[in-house]
């Protein structure tokens, strides 16, 4: 059966690689039948005379309606409600949720009320509602197929086991660009700095979220909620070379680890064929290439956001969205030179500490406590 996809966030680094993957696979196999994007026209454009989809959203209103003098006849959505459209269209029956940040959360639970099985690369989503997530993933009946390397990685080394005989989750992380790094030169990091990651080609909120460990933390709180595991039973590991994606250690000592070279195209093309598996992209993996993989402890003191995520799930209620939403205007404002990358954890954990955490019961409770969190961290005095 022709997979009949809906992307959302089709311009950024994921919706370009899932383009590439749906080119190798063939239309026969996929098909692009609606696309949504942020404010990026230009190359929305692109996409959009070389996939013909029915429909296309564009997030910033006024660059939906410039794409729609671009291309007069195609039908052109504007704002988040025709983000959530492109989510639920009756054709679809797959749908990859790339779209960065918090943003990515209404339309994935647009497209899982609408019972789409969704390819998931937004991981926010499941922070910020992950209980109200995963039981409307039950209600529905949906599939829901991680993209995030890692989390396909634990995906591919449980399948066909039983989660009781799980020890242990291990993700693992590069470091990012910082980890051998002092306190005193962690003082001095430029915006510049951070933003180059040394083995992932990623857009700058999670490129800065991995230079600070927080988008490990974040990945440790939706590996729990994709899983069902424990959070004292999942770890994370720096593993500078990234060739192994994360790892299941079982009771019995057993550990299956899922390894390659760091590229996203292995996850979408697994997420988008589930169950089955295509032939690839990828060159055979050279062995000879990468002869030495090491792996360390993280530093909590001088990565503190890692230990803010893990102390946010812990907690639970209203913490982690409100952890979420706070860390993306925060780091909006270290990207606008307002304070200091070591300033990124103290400010944050100074935010979270002042919350009054509460239960969330629905999608407003959640959007609500966004929005708290927002201005809280816009707010602060620096």
């Amino acid at each position: 059966m022709t997979k009949r996809i809906a992307l959302l966030g089709s311009t950024g680094s994921i919706g370009q690689s899932t383009l590439q993957v749906v080119r190798h696979l063939g239309q026969e196999a996929m098909q692009i039948v609606a696309l949504a994007a942020h404010s990026n026209i230009d190359l929305l454009e692109q996409q959009a005379l070389e996939f013909k989809p029915e429909l296309i959203a564009v997030y910033d209103q006024p660059q939906a309606h410039a794409l729609q003098k671009r291309l007069p006849g195609q039908n052109i959505l504007a704002g988040m409600e025709g983000v959530k459209a492109v989510a639920a269209l009756k054709s679809a029956n797959f749908v990859v949720s790339a779209m960065v940040g918090t943003l990515g959360l209404l339309p994935t639970v647009a497209a899982l009320q609408a019972g789409k099985d969704v390819g998931l690369a937004n991981k926010e989503s499941l922070v910020a509602g992950g209980a109200l997530v995963m039981a409307l993933v039950k209600e529905k009946g949906s599939r829901l197929l991680p993209i995030d390397s890692e989390h396909s990685a634990l995906f591919q080394c449980l399948n066909g086991e039983n989660t009781k005989a799980v020890s242990r989750l291990i993700l693992t992380a590069s470091g990012g660009p910082f980890r051998n790094h002092s306190l005193e030169q962690l003082e001095a990091v430029t915006v510049d700095q951070a933003l180059k990651h040394p083995t992932w080609n990623m857009g700058p909120k999670v490129t800065l979220d991995s230079s600070t460990l927080m988008n490990k933390g974040l990945e440790v709180i939706e590996a729990h909620w994709l899983f069902g595991i424990p959070i004292d039973q999942i770890e994370v590991v720096i593993h500078p070379q990234s060739i192994i994606h994360s790892m299941v250690e079982y009771v019995d000592g057993s550990i299956l680890a899922q390894m390659g070279v760091p590229s996203m195209i292995v996850p979408i093309q697994y997420a988008l064929t589930y169950p089955e598996r295509k032939n690839g992209l990828m060159s055979p993996f050279d062995f000879a290439k990468h002869g030495t993989l090491q792996f360390y402890q993280p530093d909590v003191e001088k990565f503190r956001c890692l230990r803010l995520a893990y102390d946010a799930i812990k907690t639970g209620g209203s913490l982690p969205c409100y952890m979420n939403a706070a860390n993306e205007v925060i780091i909006q404002r270290f990207i606008q030179r307002e304070l200091s990358w070591l300033d990124i954890g103290r400010r944050l954990e100074d935010l979270m500490m002042r919350h009054q955490t509460v239960p969330l019961h629905s999608l407003d409770d959640v959007l609500q406590i966004d929005q708290l969190a927002r201005h809280d961290a816009n707010s602060f005095k620096l």
